[in-house]
């Protein structure tokens, strides 16, 4: 069973897609196609199914995959283990995000690693918060970064940096000219809210619902799966919503999105790493997580 067939499927999975697996293998698609033939031949298995345009594992497909990933990381974990002893790290590492970690902590982190390190490559997945912790219990991400907490025994959280939310509005939002309003205020306006698996969307829930609000009685206008559409549908008007400050501190500082003050309710978070309770991390992977703990320090919250 050749390891390269392993991650030309490994990467279709991920991509849903055999054209943006070839792209992003350097590979031609018929050359992908030609490795899960060979691959299905070997296993006497069918593995990936067309669904309206786009590709899916089928249910042996989807258990094959868990095996293939690990595969591919006891291989990686070997080679680094070897470059180690060379003192040389090298090889891939895939790791998670959510939305905010993933588009304003994670890029200049990956950034730095990669300026140390030349021989290895980082590839970030980002996700949402349940997404991202599913990953790297069963495997699939060796790592991660989300916003929240969730129930997973399977995975260990570490707290590394404080993020803060705020409830934005439209400059010329009536709520602009006081700059606070009453909690019971959340529950009259329209209100953009974030996907259900959202680290943002769960964290902004506790805090209501430790403050004696229903987040079920919010006036939802939309819910939508990224940080950039909820910014842009505030400026809209579709509504107001409760965003990262990381995600909109350009926009607080030209003008085109204000912060809202809740009367008696602040909503500070924690930013964690997430990683599996019991299996080993690469040699790789530990670097990585040691670089991003040392480099936050010097982040602070803003």
């Amino acid at each position: 069973m050749d390891i390269h067939r392993l991650e030309v499927f490994c990467k279709i999975v991920e991509l849903r897609s055999f054209t943006r697996a070839a792209e992003a293998l350097s590979l031609a698609q018929p050359t992908v196609s030609e490795h899960i033939r060979g691959l299905e031949d070997f296993l006497g298995e069918k593995l990936l199914e067309r669904i309206r345009g786009d590709v899916k594992p089928t249910p042996v497909g989807q258990v094959f995959y868990q095996y293939a990933r690990h595969i591919i990381q006891l291989r990686n974990e070997a080679l680094q283990t070897v470059h180690r002893f060379r003192d040389k790290l090298s090889g891939n590492l895939l790791v998670g995000a959510s939305t905010i970690p993933g588009t304003y902590l994670l890029p200049r982190l990956i950034a730095s690693f990669a300026a140390a390190h030349s021989q290895c490559q980082i590839e970030l997945k980002i996700w949402d918060t349940h997404g991202i912790v599913e990953g790297v219990a069963t495997g699939s991400l060796e790592a991660g970064v989300v916003g929240a907490k969730v129930n997973n025994k399977k995975v260990i959280f570490e707290e590394i940096l404080e993020d803060e939310l705020v409830l934005a509005a439209a400059p010329d939002h009536r709520w602009a000219r006081s700059h606070q309003i009453n909690p019971q205020e959340l529950l009259e306006e329209p209100f953009i809210v974030r996907e259900k698996g959202s680290g943002t969307w769960c964290f902004t829930s506790q805090i209501l619902e430790q403050s004696g609000l229903n987040p079920g009685a919010l006036r939802i206008s939309a819910r939508m799966d990224t940080t950039e559409s909820v910014r842009q549908g505030i400026k809209a008007g579709i509504g107001v919503s409760i965003l990262s400050r990381r995600a909109i501190d350009d926009d607080l500082r030209q003008g085109s999105l204000v912060a809202i003050e809740v009367s008696g309710i602040k909503f500070p978070r924690v930013l964690y790493l997430v990683f599996p309770r019991k299996r080993q991390l690469s040699p790789l992977c530990s670097a990585f997580l040691n670089h991003v703990r040392a480099k936050v320090k010097t982040l602070g919250a803003g």
